[in-house]
């Protein structure tokens, strides 16, 4: 592989636990014949269409979420069961990576629960370089779309024991009132609020 062409892989795939696509590929002037010549050679991995990863990276703990998130898109973000997961903030183990993406965005994708929902900036954090709702927007998530009243307080508890969320915090990322309600309750379990 040639050292330029290398690098440029290299520092996109560095923030990315060793991924790319071959969109970000062929920004840097790798086309998709260059791309299999240097995975029949060894040098990188097909992971899934689109999808590409650098032989000799190491590997991280969290790969399966990488490969979701750049497969669905830039403007993707890990969130629900898994960002809840990824935080390690209750004892949820989810059956399908869930990901929140463009209400434009397709939702068949095997493997996945796409959510389709508007998510503003300050409520996306980066986790190891993988983007992920913020704390208080992934309990409010996970308590509109229905998980557990136990696993909801668990959250909320861990989240604030661990310093990752305030009450107030919590509260304002309750988008309706039923959420708000929850997140109210949960505090309160707690003795809270």
């Amino acid at each position: 592989m040639q050292s330029d062409t290398f690098d440029k892989l290299y520092q996109i795939a560095e923030a990315q636990a060793g991924y790319f696509t071959t969109a970000q590929a062929g920004a840097v002037g790798v086309d998709r014949n260059r791309l299999a010549h240097y995975a029949a050679a060894g040098h990188l991995e097909r992971v899934r269409h689109g999808v590409y990863r650098l032989a000799s990276f190491p590997r991280s703990p969290h790969e399966d979420l990488f490969i979701v998130w750049l497969a669905t898109g830039p403007d993707a973000v890990i969130s629900h069961d898994s960002a809840l997961t990824i935080y390690d903030l209750s004892d949820v183990l989810p059956a399908a990576i869930h990901v929140t993406v463009p209400r434009t965005a397709s939702r068949r994708r095997p493997g996945l629960r796409l959510h389709t929902n508007r998510i503003a900036p300050e409520e996306i954090t980066h986790y190891d370089g993988l983007p992920v709702t913020t704390v208080p927007r992934t309990i409010a998530d996970v308590a509109a779309a229905g998980l557990s009243s136990e696993l909801v307080i668990q959250a909320v508890q861990e989240a604030i024991v661990n310093g990752l969320a305030t009450p107030d915090e919590l509260l304002a990322a309750g988008r309706t009132t039923r959420v708000r309600r929850l997140l109210q309750g949960a505090l309160e379990e707690l003795g809270l609020q």
